[in-house]
């Protein structure tokens, strides 16, 4: 069913791993590198169309001060934060309790609901782009960083569930039972015996939904405008010059704007290998 490790495969095929392993690699990382690349160069070599050969100077200093002095770079990127941190929180606040409702408790139609929260994720953007638009306007939230964080929610929420009730599913359904003969409250059993089992999860979760919303762009340009609400994803545009390419000011700022998840990667990497391992093996 699995593939043999590259160890037990022929020589010609080992060989064949490792020159296609580097090659594979560079070519997956060369999009990131040239993005790098650019955000040192200088404004001349932009002008004078020096977009792929080597830099004439590394202005590394100028360039990421320039984006932070010259492009309201901090405002958009703490929007972002104003939008992603209320997202998680309340996507995995809800899909925590919801998912303790559709995995412990067997009332009917529990699937049918547990469906619904699915089904959410299969409808394609696109088609619920002009509703939602007219939706927040409607109700005051277009343009604000709550319609945006309130509809990521919503969003979300439906694979959190899925995400939290398998999760539970896996638990040992004895200590509920062990808890409820003792008795323990329902509200005490999810806050003291299912809840601290479920930090691992949470944490992978809490991962996932971040890069999701901090990296979204269709959303936050159709529900925001202008730099007092825009999250960095749709604000980077806006760094570009109306009449002079400045592609280094916006290969800049990407790469400011892409440390937030690399780093909350990392701070809880340790957590979300494993929330996504636990429960993969007995």
């Amino acid at each position: 069913m699995f593939p043999a490790p590259i160890e037990r495969q022929s020589k010609p095929a080992q060989w064949l791993y490792k020159v296609a392993l580097p090659i594979s690699l560079i070519l997956w990382l060369l999009p990131l590198i040239a993005v790098a690349v650019t955000s040192v160069r200088s404004g001349g070599d932009i002008t004078s169309g020096n977009y792929w050969g080597w830099p004439t100077s590394f202005n590394l200093l100028e360039n990421y001060t320039a984006v932070f002095q010259d492009t309201p770079l901090a405002k958009y990127i703490w929007n972002s934060f104003r939008v992603t941190i209320p997202t998680v929180i309340g996507a995995v606040a809800l899909s925590t309790m919801t998912g303790f409702a559709l995995a412990v408790y067997k009332f009917k139609g529990n699937l049918f609901i547990f469906f619904l929260f699915i089904a959410g994720n299969f409808v394609p953007f696109q088609i619920l782009m002009v509703p939602v638009r007219d939706l927040t306007v409607g109700i005051g939230l277009y343009n604000t960083s709550a319609g945006l964080a309130v509809f990521h929610i919503a969003f979300q929420t439906g694979f959190c569930t899925l995400f939290m009730r398998n999760f539970i599913r896996a638990l040992p359904h004895e200590l509920i039972e062990v808890a409820r003969v003792e008795g323990v409250t329902e509200i005490q059993i999810f806050w003291y015996v299912v809840l601290p089992l479920m930090k691992p999860a949470m944490a992978a979760l809490s991962v996932l939904v971040f890069t999701f919303i901090w990296n979204d762009y269709f959303w936050a340009t159709v529900l925001t405008q202008g730099s007092d609400v825009q999250p960095i994803t749709a604000a980077l545009k806006s760094l570009n010059g109306q009449w002079i390419s400045r592609w280094h000011l916006v290969s800049a700022g990407a790469i400011v704007a892409a440390l937030p998840p690399v780093a909350m990667f990392f701070l809880m990497q340790k957590h979300f290998i494993a929330g996504l391992t636990l429960g993969a093996v007995k």
